[in-house]
């Protein structure tokens, strides 16, 4: 035995995962019912205080919280419990007495009736289920169409040929679906192995079909979001103002918020009615029928009624998904034309700023020439003083020729002086734009 070493915390909850939510032992002549009720709360927690209630009635452990299941013997029944992310299922377990008629009886008759009034949720499915033994006579197809008030139901040869079981579907008066399982030579986990198929088989089935009135119901919806977007796509060729293509592409997002809302309303239940679908094809072929002549499988009844359905709702995701991925493509085109409008109106702008700059710089020079001629005549009067002051001071002087004199040299040094001055700021500019990220 070796000692010393240390379990990952997760691995003795890990390990209990896969004998979680064993099979019941069904032994003939027997009694099943089933209920799956869509949990209230969202959580199931409600759910499971509504059994821990039975069960402390009935003396017998709760389940412990956090638990998802439950199976235990009540005396007169036992009780097998789920909890599932959208419902909780109860399956109730009696023995038949042969001497009533078939559905004369139900295993729920056994639980107590206060109890089972006020279970939480609401139901979405309830069966009914007879295990005949196999000392009893197996009915033909008459007495299987009294029983179940009609000829088109399904059935065949199950777990081998071990088991034959008919239904047609259908809510009987009393809100129950009837289930018919002949014996033939089934084992008691094999029997409740098949029960529990065929259980699953519809519970998933009518959670699979809730999203089939979501599915018709945003329809309408898809028509009309692709009539819009035709018609705008079809006038994207024929606009060219800005401010039109500006009203488009504010159309083209009011359209893509709304096909979002409808994505965000389905895309839960388009996805849960996929997982629900791929149990139910899942626990068909784990029944492994034989065709019993004359009656439709299991698998044909599913495939002529539930599969249509689970296209339909296969569609519409689709169909979502298109249009949304069609919005997005006439949205960046759209984009693209206003970006190019605007672009074109930039160039055009620039060109007008650079064509005024241009007029800026030529009344720039002529301003620069006659600032020149202004500060010249002003330095021109400026030496004119002085040498008149030299002269007052006895200094022999021509002060007329002197200033003549004077006008040029003050001009030029006047003239390299402003151009210095403007090549200076012109090159602070150029290096501020450098600058500039």
């Amino acid at each position: 035995m070796t000692t010393g070493l240390r379990d990952h915390p997760l691995r003795q909850r890990l390990t209990d995962e896969l004998h979680a939510r064993p099979f019941a032992a069904v032994t003939a002549p027997a009694r099943a019912s089933h209920l799956a009720l869509c949990s209230s709360d969202g959580t199931g927690a409600e759910a499971q205080r509504h059994l821990a209630s039975l069960c402390t009635r009935f003396d017998v452990a709760p389940p412990e919280s956090g638990d998802n299941h439950l199976m235990a013997d009540f005396g007169a029944f036992r009780l097998k419990w789920e909890r599932h992310s959208e419902f909780s299922s109860y399956t109730v377990f009696t023995e038949a007495d042969l001497e009533q008629d078939l559905f004369a009886d139900s295993a729920l008759a056994k639980v107590p009736q206060d109890w089972l009034a006020s279970l939480p949720g609401e139901r979405m499915v309830g069966l009914h289920a007879e295990l005949l033994p196999q000392r009893q006579q197996e009915p033909d197809a008459a007495a299987l169409a009294a029983l179940f008030g009609t000829d088109n139901f399904a059935g065949a040869l199950m777990s081998g040929g071990a088991a034959a079981a008919w239904t047609d579907f259908a809510i009987k008066p009393g809100g129950f679906t009837c289930l018919l399982i002949q014996d033939r030579c089934l084992r008691p986990r094999q029997a409740g192995r098949l029960l529990q198929r065929l259980f699953e088989i519809e519970t998933y089935r009518m959670m699979a079909l809730l999203a089939l009135p979501l599915a018709r119901e945003v329809t309408p919806d898809l028509d009309a979001a692709r009539d819009r977007l035709v018609a705008i796509t079809s006038q994207m060729s024929k606009i060219s103002a800005l401010e039109d293509e500006r009203r488009q592409l504010d159309e083209l997002t009011e359209l893509s918020q709304e096909i979002e809302r409808v994505a965000a309303a389905t895309t839960y239940r388009f996805s849960a009615a996929r997982a629900y679908y791929a149990l139910v094809e899942r626990r068909i072929d784990e029944l492994r029928e034989v065709r019993i002549e004359g009656t439709q499988t299991i698998r044909e009844f599913m495939e002529r009624r539930l599969s249509p359905a689970m296209r339909t709702c296969a569609s519409t995701d689709e169909r979502i998904d298109r249009i949304s991925r069609r919005l997005t493509r006439a949205g960046q085109l759209l984009r693209t034309r206003v970006d190019i409008q605007l672009e074109s109106q930039n160039r055009d702008l620039l060109s007008a700023m650079n064509r005024r700059a241009q007029l800026q710089l030529r009344l720039q020079e002529t301003v620069e020439g006659l600032s020149v001629a202004a500060i010249s005549y002003y330095l021109v009067g400026l030496v004119n003083y002085a040498l008149k002051s030299l002269k007052a001071a006895g200094a022999a002087i021509d002060v007329a020729l002197l200033t003549g004199l004077s006008i040029l040299p003050v001009a030029a040094l006047v003239w390299f002086g402003m151009r210095r001055v403007r090549r200076l700021v012109t090159r602070g500019q150029s290096d501020a734009a450098g600058e500039m990220p």
